[in-house]
């Protein structure tokens, strides 16, 4: 029998074989993104905020209502990357946005 490689998969929590988790690998293919309200975000939308949010760095609150233009998609369905002015490298959760 050949040495074969074994990795814990934690969404099974079972050892599988390395070659069986790459082939069944959920982040192989495109990521479901959804807002606060359950619509399908896509990069490029454009989305408001549902809740103020204080941004950790920048010493500043994000409103309610405030319109992030052009998001885009980080592989993680829980997280957005967006622009804002005077905010570098802002990462939104996907669970404060709806899409516009």
């Amino acid at each position: 029998m050949p040495d074969d490689d074994y990795v814990y998969d934690e969404n099974s929590g079972e050892w599988v074989q390395a070659t069986a988790l790459t082939a069944t690998d959920p982040l192989a293919g495109p990521v479901e993104v959804r807002d606060a309200v359950g619509n399908l975000l896509a990069d490029g939308d454009q989305v408001t905020l549902v809740k103020d949010l204080a941004v950790k760095g920048a010493g500043q609150t994000l409103k309610r209502g405030t319109l992030i233009k052009s998001i885009r998609l980080t592989g993680d369905p829980q997280e957005i990357d967006c622009r804002y002015e005077g905010v570098k490298g802002l990462v939104l959760r996907a669970e404060f946005v709806r899409k516009r």
